[in-house]
């Protein structure tokens, strides 16, 4: 089944969701805002790592820029709130620490930008090779539970967004068949894709630190246009 990986993972964070809401109301505040602090801390150690892997900075910067203005003219962020605001309306607002707003964009991007996203609903779509996204799916479902313990249960919409990249990633690989080629973690396109998701982890992770909120969800299309330069460089004989 092609979409095995992107199920399991929603099932994961589904339960890891559901504990940490139930377990949330019942900790103290300071002890919510230590875990948001240290799965930031998390974050940035991870963004960072995959953010040093790429063999082309430049490419990188340019992706983020470009990326950036046109994240900032599609809104992307805006849109993202607006689904969260009306959910939150619909459902009852909660206080700031705890909106569903912010749990469900935050949680939308840790979940859905990184390598192991990319590569597992590829190999899934392709081969029907979830091993990867299972892997992702424990560390998901872990993450999960410390979001919803600190932000409340805004978290598990994120599944919505799970759903559609992951299993928008296997349709398509899916579709596409063998013009992939193979794909691994090392594949030139995926290390680029990877690096500039990393920054965008980086963003994710001053955010949670409570020192800067940056607009991540603007910066998206960086992840897209990184690997299609990439692909492009290659073509053209000049990438490194």
């Amino acid at each position: 089944m092609a979409l095995a990986g992107t199920l399991i993972n929603v099932l994961a964070v589904l339960v890891g969701g559901l504990l940490g809401t139930f377990m949330g109301t019942r900790l103290p505040e300071k002890m919510r805002q230590t875990v948001v602090h240290g799965l930031g801390l998390v974050t940035a150690v991870v963004g960072m790592q995959t953010a040093f892997a790429t063999h082309n900075v430049i490419l990188i910067m340019g992706s983020v820029l470009v990326g950036g203005i046109l994240g900032e003219w599609a809104r992307i962020e805006d849109h993202l709130e607006g689904f969260g605001h009306w959910l939150e309306n619909r459902f009852g607002s909660q206080h700031d620490e705890r909106s569903i707003t912010r749990a469900f964009v935050t949680a939308s991007l840790v979940f859905c930008v990184g390598p192991l996203t990319v590569v597992g609903s590829i190999q899934d779509g392709l081969t029907g090779d979830y091993t990867m996204l299972a892997i992702k799916s424990v560390l998901d479902g872990f993450a999960a539970l410390a979001f919803a313990a600190s932000m409340g249960p805004g978290v598990l919409l994120s599944i919505l967004t799970i759903v559609a990249v992951q299993g928008g990633l296997s349709l398509t690989a899916m579709g596409l068949g063998g013009a992939l080629g193979v794909v691994t973690r090392t594949t030139p396109w995926v290390v680029e894709m990877s690096a500039a998701g990393g920054v965008l982890m980086l963003g994710i992770s001053l955010l949670l630190l409570d020192l800067r909120r940056i607009r991540v969800a603007n910066l998206l299309p960086a992840v897209i246009i990184a690997p299609a330069v990439q692909v492009a460089l290659q073509a053209l004989g000049l990438a490194a």
